[in-house]
């Protein structure tokens, strides 16, 4: 009598938790697709780039005038029946920075999904994917993104080849696989062709994947780091655009080509990542030991670290990828996103290290009602490569929203 009447009680239970189960679900349909039709009511943009994929990881875009790239980062939709209203803030925001700037080329530098289930109230990762997709096509403007630790967690629905794949159905979304044989998704470098026919600056993608060590939740804070087929590749890039600006100014007729372009026979460039490296953090604690003014090493540009204990939240493990861009002489500057309240630029050992600001409304405990970390970066690049940036606050007035924007606190953020 006691085992059957065990037997009914763990029938009910199971019956209440598939009950649950498929009200959630039906919720979160219902409240993405309403989502979905949001982001499709928003303003259209529009961008005339013209862009060319040349396969394995190398996109082109032709440019005879200023370039004009917006990094976004930690957009962080959620997807779900608890991140819904959280997600609309999200997308408003960055339609909003996009309406105003008008950039032709946006980078998100990883975590544009937040399948986090307490906090979005779903494990499909594909949901939060879908929003930014739908946005950032019905704006009208290309983009491209790397991925960050939370796009496709370990208990995720989809990983980062499917992933990768669904954006790219995309027209105006330039994600693709990126090289073959290389670590990871999105490994790609975006070649900015000028009216010469020169590369005038290389924008390179990295993936600097997730947790490792065990870490499956990342409960612990240990991140991965670029691995060396990552570093080689990179190499490879740099040295290929090199050969092919030397190669187009030694077939040039024209004697005044060559000289007119110097600065390009090595090619400047961008890269951009979500996980910083080690490097952020060791010019950071330079620059702090030193009572918060210049080294030999270090210069200090603008922004401020708001995160606590580590500061910098880096790979656990080292790596020679900093070397190597100082080694190769190309890399002018490195963008990262992942630790959210960071917001500032260091120049270390020549190259900038920068963060942006964050979008996120949903991982950070209360980081909706706060307003000082949010908002993008906006770099113009001249037809020579020469690139100028400035780290832009959301709450401006020249960001008007298409919806109602929300009331946030101007928080004091850090050093």
């Amino acid at each position: 009598m006691k085992k059957k009447k065990a037997t009914r009680v763990l029938s009910v239970i199971l019956a209440v938790i598939v009950a649950v189960a498929g009200v959630s679900a039906l919720v979160n349909t219902v409240l993405l697709n309403s989502n979905i039709k949001t982001a499709k009511e928003f303003p259209y943009v529009g961008t005339e780039l013209k862009v060319e994929d040349k396969g394995n990881g190398v996109w082109n875009i032709y440019s005879d005038k200023e370039l004009k790239v917006m990094q976004l980062t930690d957009v962080h939709l959620g997807g779900g029946w608890i991140s819904a209203k959280k997600d609309v803030m999200a997308l408003n925001a960055v339609a909003a920075m996009i309406k105003a700037e008008k950039p032709d080329f946006v980078v998100i530098s990883g975590d544009m999904a937040y399948p986090v289930p307490v906090q979005a109230g779903t494990f499909n990762n594909k949901s939060g994917a879908k929003l930014l997709a739908e946005l950032m096509e019905t704006l009208g403007v290309y983009w491209t993104g790397t991925f960050g630790n939370h796009d496709t967690e370990a208990y995720s629905y989809f990983d980062r080849e499917y992933i990768t794949e669904f954006y790219s159905q995309y027209p105006h979304c330039l994600i693709r696989d990126g090289a073959e044989g290389v670590d990871g998704y999105g490994n790609q470098v975006f070649n900015i062709i000028n009216s010469d026919g020169l590369i005038s600056r290389s924008i390179i993608t990295i993936d600097s994947h997730s947790y490792v060590d065990g870490d499956i939740f990342g409960l612990m804070w240990k991140y991965d780091n670029i691995h060396e087929n990552q570093i080689e590749w990179y190499r490879s890039v740099i040295e290929e655009n090199n050969e092919y600006n030397k190669f187009r100014m030694l077939a040039s007729s024209d004697s005044n080509f060559s000289q007119n372009n110097m600065q390009l026979l090595s090619v400047p460039s961008t890269v951009f990542l979500h996980i910083p490296v080690e490097e952020y953090k060791t010019a950071w604690d330079e620059y702090a030991e030193n009572g918060y003014k210049d080294t030999e090493n270090v210069k200090y540009n603008y922004g401020k670290a708001g995160e606590s204990n580590k500061i910098v939240y880096h790979g656990v493990y080292s790596d020679n990828f900093f070397e190597t861009m100082l080694e190769l002489g190309s890399t002018d500057s490195v963008f990262c996103g992942h630790d959210h309240l960071n917001g500032f630029s260091l120049t270390y050992k020549g190259i900038d290290l920068n963060y942006s600001y964050s979008v996120d409304y949903l991982a950070y405990t209360g980081i909706s009602k706060l307003g000082s970390q949010r908002g993008c970066t906006v770099m113009t690049i001249d037809e020579k490569g020469n690139m100028e940036y400035t780290a832009e606050n959301y709450y401006q007035d020249k960001y008007e929203s298409y919806l109602e924007k929300e009331e946030v606190t101007m928080q004091e953020l850090g050093q």
